[in-house]
């Protein structure tokens, strides 16, 4: 592998995720064939249980996009990518100064443009649970 730019910033879960897959990172319970160190595995194991399973370089632009008019730092992005809060509760700590920076209005609608652009997190073993 080569690195195109030296420390490009943070990742989020989902591009993480994205290049531990892309390596050959899975499920299967031998893990004997992908070349990948069993560290790595535990972070593809971690990360197959949070949001960003579920996710795709599609919704992350569009929520990208949609919330430029929210005038969100860097940092609170990448929080809500990674954690997908679903509620007012949940993304009030993520949002510094929540309370004075945006009206109670605003931040309804970014938890709705939230759960419009994300799915719901599902768990692959709620997948397989809901299939049968």
């Amino acid at each position: 592998m080569k690195i195109l730019e030296v420390n490009a910033g943070p990742l989020t879960q989902f591009e993480v995720l994205d290049f531990l897959k892309s390596r050959g990172a899975s499920s299967d319970p031998t893990r004997v064939i992908a070349p990948i160190a069993p560290s790595e595995f535990q972070v593809y194991d971690y990360l197959i249980q949070k949001a960003a399973c579920n996710q795709t370089r599609e919704s992350v632009k569009e929520f990208l996009k949609r919330c430029e008019k929210f005038d969100l730092a860097k940092a609170e992005k990448l929080n809500i990518i990674d954690i997908r809060p679903s509620s007012v509760v949940e993304i009030d700590p993520i949002i510094e100064e929540c309370e004075k920076r945006m009206r109670s209005e605003v931040v309804h609608e970014l938890v709705e443009m939230i759960a419009q652009v994300f799915p719901p997190v599902q768990m692959p073993d709620q997948e397989a649970a809901a299939e049968n």
